[in-house]
C-alpha cells in the first residue's frame, strides 16, 4: 500500500468513528473533565508473561522531564491513552507500519475498560505509562485524593503487566505541582514526563493543523504531546511520520530517547 493509499484509509476510518467519544486534552485550557466510573479492577496479568519494564532514574535529569537530548535525531510521540479503543489501534499498527515506537500514557478507568490494550502497546515494543486512574484535574486536588488518583492507576497497570509503568504523566496539565511531583516520587516514578510540543489535537482542529503544529516544533530531542480517541491524530499520523522520516528524526520510546 502506498503512502497516500493508507493515509486515504487512515481518513476514512477515522470519518467513520469520528462520533465516537473523544478524549479530552490534558492542557490547561482543555475541555471541561468528563471523568469516567470507576469500574472493578482488571484481572491479574497472565502469570505466562515476563514483567513490563518498570521505571528507570536517569541521574542528572530534573525530576519533570520535557525533553530529551538535542544532540541526537530522536523524537518522543507521547499517546494520552483514553477514547475509542478503534482509534489506539489504529494509532499503534499505523506507528508500527513506519518502524517507529510511541509511549502511551494510559488513564486507570481506560485500562478497566479495555484491559487488553495495555499488553498490544507493550507487544508492539511501546512504552506504557501511568496518566492517572480518572483523568481530573490531579494538580488541584488535595493530597490524599491526588495519591489515590496515582496509585490506583498504577495498581492497574500492575495487574495487567506486572510493572506500575514506565512513566508518570499529570492528567489536565503538562507539568506536575511540587506536591504531585512528591506523590509521584513515592508511588515509584523518579521522574514526571512532561513535553515540549503540544500538538493540540484535543482541540480538534483538523490533521493538517495537527501535522502543521507538530512539524512547526519539533527538534532533535522533542517530547509531543498526542492523545488517542481523536480522529484527527489518526488522519494527521501518516503524513507526520512521513515528514519525520525525510528529517532523519526517528520516532523513539521516551525510554530510548533518554537512555
Amino acid at each position: 500500500m502506498t503512502t497516500t493509499d493508507r493515509r486515504t484509509a487512515l481518513r476514512t476510518g477515522a470519518g467513520l468513528v469520528a462520533g465516537g467519544v473523544l478524549a479530552a486534552g490534558c492542557s490547561a485550557a482543555g475541555a471541561a473533565a468528563h471523568p469516567a466510573p470507576t469500574a472493578a479492577a482488571p484481572t491479574a496479568r497472565r502469570s505466562t508473561r515476563p514483567p513490563a519494564p518498570g521505571p528507570r532514574h536517569y541521574p542528572g535529569r530534573p525530576a519533570q522531564l520535557t525533553h530529551g537530548p538535542r544532540t541526537r535525531p530522536r523524537v518522543a510521540l507521547t499517546f494520552h491513552g483514553q477514547g475509542d479503543p478503534a482509534l489506539a489501534r489504529a494509532l499503534l499498527t499505523e506507528a508500527e507500519r513506519h518502524g517507529a515506537r510511541v509511549t502511551v500514557l494510559a488513564v486507570g478507568s481506560w485500562l478497566d475498560e479495555h484491559p487488553s490494550l495495555a499488553r498490544r502497546v507493550l507487544d508492539g515494543g511501546h512504552d506504557l505509562g501511568n496518566h492517572t486512574q480518572r483523568h481530573l484535574a490531579v494538580n488541584t486536588m488535595a493530597q490524599a485524593d491526588a495519591r489515590a488518583e496515582i496509585t490506583a492507576c498504577a495498581d492497574r497497570l500492575r495487574r495487567l503487566t506486572g510493572s506500575i509503568g514506565t512513566w508518570f504523566r499529570p492528567s489536565r496539565a503538562p507539568r506536575a505541582s511540587p506536591l504531585v511531583l512528591r506523590l509521584a516520587r513515592e508511588a515509584g516514578y523518579p521522574h514526571v514526563l512532561s513535553y515540549d510540543v503540544d500538538s493540540l489535537d484535543y482541540t480538534r482542529p483538523g490533521p493538517d493543523a495537527v501535522t502543521r503544529k507538530v512539524l512547526g516544533e519539533i527538534r532533535n530531542g522533542s517530547v509531543v504531546s498526542l492523545h488517542f480517541g481523536h480522529p484527527d491524530t489518526v488522519a494527521a499520523l501518516p503524513a507526520l511520520l512521513d515528514e519525520l522520516d525525510r528529517r532523519g528524526l526517528a520516532a523513539v520510546t521516551t525510554t530510548e530517547l533518554f537512555s
